[in-house]
């Protein structure tokens, strides 16, 4: 695996006038709607299918199928909506690719909508990135002015409207039968499934639900072609995506690099971990994706990769975590983000997230017994898979791998009473002896 970058979606962040119309248009924005119009919508869903391009919202589902599930010929309208509700913790990746370069998103989506027959597409972004929302309206209003939006665009025939939404910033509107409730204007819950949005998504009728940097890749691809995108990445996950670098490492920020890089390359180009401080821990797409040690620097960072590795890619959003760190408290607070976050709509997670917190706690502070450590297993145990949608199963993700992976630190704190985190009050943290 090459360590050289791939800048694609990230290639003019630096241009102070990058989320301007004609800013994009001067880098070969918009040079992909004219040739996907002249396309058949078939034509255009075969083009992404073959370029292998998985949803990069964390699920890695092809997103040529998921076009292809939209039923043709059914008389009801079709939707596109576009997922732009980030909230996963460590995760910034659609938020400045949108402030950044709103044009690429909504180019993708109009590609996207005359694939799917949708003459109505939806932008669902959280409302407290206030700044991203006026980005987005402003783009729209361009692409408005400028005849890629509204009607007989470009002279095709094809008409579409994108509406901007802004959410009321509830974790839970990230999955994408909860987003679809909540643009309808009821509170933020998850659909029973079957049936799906492809058959019954928005307003009951036939919906794509894509996440920002899905939708933002097909431009590229429509304007390069399939192979360009597809002679990137590894041969089941392939092209291009952002990494997201935060934490204790020396130049944190967005990393864009074929899927299939490991963190040590990245790590490399990001001046490693700061100085004079060791890899502990990292998570490979947020907190909702199991931990990995330093064990794990050299996994492939595609879905494949950190699926063997017990793990899931997720959206790539990695946070570096030295030997200065807490993973017990780490695991408490993002422990404590679910319980917050949890809608409440099903058994498992609203009662399971609150005593996961609670055992959390008693042993973050030393209060806990050796047993909670199997009891929080059970628990565990007891949400994945009984969920009424993945928010459950993701929920018990930094418990259960920081017990795999740090056992002995959690016994620590039962034996010194508190968190022992602190090389002079515990030899199991000790700095390592300078040569």
């Amino acid at each position: 695996m090459s360590t050289i970058l791939t800048p694609a979606l990230t290639a003019h962040w630096d241009d102070p006038t990058s989320f301007e119309l004609e800013t994009y248009r001067r880098h070969g924005g918009y040079r992909a709607l004219p040739k996907a119009l002249a396309m058949q919508p078939d034509q255009v869903i075969q083009t992404v299918k073959d370029s292998g391009l998985r949803g990069r919202g964390g699920a890695g589902f092809p997103t040529g199928n998921k076009w292809g599930f939209i039923p043709q010929g059914d008389g009801k309208p079709h939707y596109l909506v576009v997922n732009a509700d980030e909230s996963e913790p460590g995760t910034c990746k659609d938020m400045p690719l949108m402030l950044a370069n709103p044009h690429v998103l909504v180019e993708g989506a109009i590609i996207a909508s005359y694939a799917i027959r949708a003459n109505r597409a939806f932008i669902y972004v959280r409302g407290e990135v206030l700044h991203v929302v006026r980005r987005l309206h402003h783009a729209v209003a361009e692409a408005y002015q400028a005849g890629y939006l509204g009607t007989n665009i470009l002279g095709s025939g094809f008409d579409l409207d994108i509406v901007v939404h802004a959410g009321a910033g509830a974790y839970e509107c990230g999955e994408e039968t909860a987003l679809l409730e909540s643009l309808e204007g009821r509170r933020g819950q998850p659909r029973l499934k079957p049936p799906f949005p492809a058959i019954a998504g928005l307003y009951a009728c036939p919906t794509v639900v894509n996440n920002v940097e899905s939708i933002a890749s097909v431009p590229f691809i429509v304007a390069n072609g399939a192979s360009d995108f597809a002679a990137l990445g590894t041969e089941r996950s392939k092209g291009f995506g952002i990494f997201s670098l935060s934490g204790h490492v020396t130049t944190p920020g967005q990393y864009e690099a074929p899927l299939g890089v490991t963190l040590r390359e990245l790590l490399d180009l990001a001046g490693g971990v700061r100085a004079g401080r060791r890899l502990k821990f990292w998570t490979p797409g947020g907190s909702s994706t199991p931990i990995l040690t330093d064990e794990h620097i050299d996994v492939p960072l595609d879905f494949e990769g950190t699926a063997a590795a017990g793990t899931m890619l997720g959206t790539r959003g990695l946070q570096i975590f030295d030997e200065t760190t807490c993973v017990v408290r780490v695991a408490l607070r993002w422990t404590e983000f679910y319980r917050h976050e949890s809608c409440g709509k099903c058994t498992p997670c609203r009662e399971g997230t609150y005593w996961m917190v609670q055992l959390l706690a008693d042993l973050e502070r030393g209060a806990g017994s050796d047993d909670d450590l199997d009891k929080l297993l059970d628990i565990s145990d007891n949400i994945v898979g009984r969920a009424f949608c993945p928010f459950g199963d993701t929920a018990v993700s930094p418990a259960v791998s920081s017990i795999k992976y740090f056992r002995d630190e959690y016994l620590e704190h039962r034996k010194h009473g508190g968190c022992p985190f602190d090389p002079a009050a515990s030899t199991l943290f000790a700095p390592e002896p300078t040569r």
